[in-house]
């Protein structure tokens, strides 16, 4: 690939475009025809969803590609296919992974948006893809090889507040970010002056960002901003900005376009590649002559492909089984929060691609729970606080775990978790699959969660059944009876999707591997990340299943439902939340045949909805009856008595199991 400063005097000249070369030339003209005849699928039904066409605005990702080097990486959007077919020139893999075949760059799964080759990716979520692209950029200034990451985003997307975040950590780290702005004046079918306020390049200026401006009217011009841009941030290891006017000249997907007729007609007369046609019609008919063969046995060769194929239907059912029980080692007798710390540290210490992001986590704060003491100053660089931007630092995890990384983001609360949402659900679980297995999201969120602290309403909550479900990724709830520490030692050494980490903020402080009740054995299952069992020495006449900071209050419930009232409660904890592994709960139910799922959070279309299902599903008729426990349907009172009263605790744990068992 050539670089800006390859891009000379030697080559022929293109008379409407000044001095550029035949060859960028060609690559425009490419584009072009590779869009127009992506829309003439779509129309003879050979494509699936949408097109959204870069027509017009070509050159943009033309000038860019031809000032980066070889390791730098670009992030796009749905309005990408410009810019990939500018830096990776993979005209047949693009227009197959548009027709969803096979011989795709991501197989077919991906389609038009969701691109992943040469290092070039895409995703058609705005906004969401600058803080991923600031993470890639990270990695590159960890690495100190002097790549540069480029992210291309609409003047639409400036209504994003994730680009603001990204610009303000951007800054303060100095990253070797560029971010492009195609400003196109519309927001899909809404004119920029009824969603824009303000200047562009002063939202960049705002955050101490330099920022740029060229034109897709001025080819010679845009070329030397993108280069000026490019060698900028290589060399200053800074973000910058650059704005580049420009039109689309098609509707913003397919047909849908309600703009003045008059007015796009004014800028197709402008257009560098109408103008070029007009002036140099010979020159410009062999161009497209040639894009047009290119063209043609792409699609001839997609055709014959076949579609894309969905994989296994259930990636984890190997692990999802029966299970053989053990005894549970005795963890070291020490504070859950000590065993969390030294896990991390001496995980950072085995594998150098380990860094920590969050706020409050360097030293001497170490956190809002003190997880994090003091590893900023026995890791510095790998330990950073990140401002109050819980999406920017999540999808900055992203980036780096899409950089061969292993990022750990704290979420000071788990009621935050909320604003990172968009990074867990519409990037983090979805690279691995839509870029077809050419990518591994080793991220892990790790968050303390639940109440009883008088935190009140907005940092009390459990709101972890809000990411269960989501296929290739992992949900871990930690607990006081094994050995917290190990199981990330397990989760590091393991690591293969974004894993999420649930520790109840009660269990900080409690000591490991408290024992159980007299007359109960405490077991743990042969899984990676085990599932507890605490059963009777006898026959158990009720399954109860809890998880998290939920096991110390059931534990309190044996001995006052054994002794008072006669019912000997068998205890079943998972660690691992998703995928669910529902053959521990389906055994004890086949010999209870009465379950009581307990839970912290508010009840409905909870976990413990999803267990009932299976248990029915896996063992019809096995339950004569079932009770689900957990939070009333209202926000958490900071009021103290009010907030244990309304919780689930022990005494309720009871009065439930008292009320199922008669």
């Amino acid at each position: 690939m050539t670089t800006g400063r390859e891009h000379a005097a030697s080559r022929e000249g293109i008379s409407a475009t000044g001095s550029v070369s035949r060859e960028l030339a060609a690559r425009a003209v490419l584009i072009r025809g590779v869009e127009r005849r992506l829309l003439d699928l779509f129309s003879e039904g050979k494509l699936f969803g949408t097109v959204h066409t870069c027509i017009g605005q070509e050159w943009t990702g033309v000038a860019v590609a031809e000032a980066l080097t070889d390791g730098d990486v670009i992030f796009t959007n749905h309005r990408g296919h410009g810019h990939f077919l500018a830096r990776t020139d993979d005209v047949d893999g693009l227009v197959a992974e548009v027709m969803g075949k096979r011989s795709g760059v991501c197989g077919g799964r991906g389609g038009s948006q969701h691109l992943c080759a040469g290092g070039v990716y895409s995703n058609g979520i705005q906004g969401g893809i600058v803080p991923v692209t600031a993470g890639l950029a990270l990695a590159a200034k960890l690495r100190g090889e002097g790549k540069i990451a480029v992210v291309f985003i609409g003047d639409g997307t400036l209504g994003e507040g994730v680009v603001y975040e990204t610009l303000n950590i951007a800054s303060a780290w100095d990253l070797p970010l560029l971010i492009v702005v195609e400003n196109n004046r519309y927001a899909q079918s809404t004119p920029q002056a009824q969603t824009l306020a303000g200047s562009i390049e002063a939202r960049a200026e705002a955050f101490g960002v330099s920022a740029d401006r060229a034109d897709t009217w001025d080819v010679p011009g845009l070329l030397a901003a993108c280069s000026s841009a490019v060698n900028a941030v290589r060399r200053e290891e800074r973000p910058r900005l650059l704005q580049v006017d420009t039109y689309r000249l098609m509707a913003h997907s397919k047909g849908d376009d309600d703009r003045d007729p008059e007015e796009v007609r004014t800028f197709w007369d402008r257009d560098p590649l109408v103008v070029f046609a007009r002036e140099d019609p010979a020159a410009a008919e062999s161009l497209e002559a040639e894009a047009r063969r290119r063209i043609d046995v792409a699609v001839a060769r997609a055709s014959d492909e076949p579609y894309a194929d969905a994989g296994p239907d259930d990636a984890d059912a190997e692990t999802l089984r029966p299970v053989q029980w053990r005894p549970t080692p005795t963890p070291a007798a020490e504070r859950v929060v000590t065993l969390i710390h030294d896990a991390l540290r001496r995980n950072m210490l085995r594998d150098e691609r380990i860094l920590l992001i969050g706020e409050d986590v360097e030293g001497p704060y170490g956190g809002a729970f003190k997880v994090t003491k003091n590893l900023s100053q026995e890791f510095p660089g790998r330990v950073r606080n990140a401002p109050i931007s819980e999406a920017a630092i999540v999808g900055m995890g992203n980036g780096l775990a899409l950089a061969g990384m292993v990022p750990v983001c704290e979420i000071m609360f788990g009621d935050f978790l909320t604003l990172a949402a968009d990074q867990w659900v519409n990037h983090a679980s979805k690279f691995r699959y839509m870029y077809n297995e050419q990518v591994n999201v080793r991220l892990v969120v790790r968050t303390p969660m639940g109440g009883k602290r008088g935190y009140g309403p907005t940092h009390s909550q459990s709101l972890e059944k809000h990411f269960l479900g989501l296929p290739g990724t992992r949900v871990l709830a930690l607990h006081h009876l094994g050995d917290p520490g190990a199981l990330y030692d397990v989760l590091f050494a393991t690591i293969d999707r974004p894993t999420l980490v649930i520790e109840n903020k009660l269990l900080y402080g409690v000591r490991a591997g408290a024992s159980v009740p007299v007359g109960f054995v405490l077991e743990q299952s042969d899984e990676p990340f085990p599932t507890t069992r605490a059963r009777p020495e006898g026959e158990p006449d009720l399954t109860v299943l809890c998880y998290g900071g939920m096991l110390a209050d059931v534990l309190q419930a044996l001995d006052p439902l054994l002794d008072g009232h006669e019912i000997a409660a068998e205890v079943i904890c998972p660690t691992q939340l998703y995928p669910f592994n529902p053959w521990p709960v389906v055994e004890s139910v086949r010999r209870t045949g009465r379950l009581l799922v307990v839970e912290e959070g508010i009840g409905f279309a909870a976990f413990g909805s999803e267990v009932v299902a299976q248990v029915l599903e896996r063992a019809p008729g096995a339950l004569k009856g079932v009770r689900r426990l957990a939070s009333p349907p209202h926000p958490i009172p900071s009021c103290g008595p009010l907030e244990k009263s309304v919780l689930p605790g022990s005494s309720h744990v009871v009065l439930a199991a008292v009320e199922l068992c008669s």
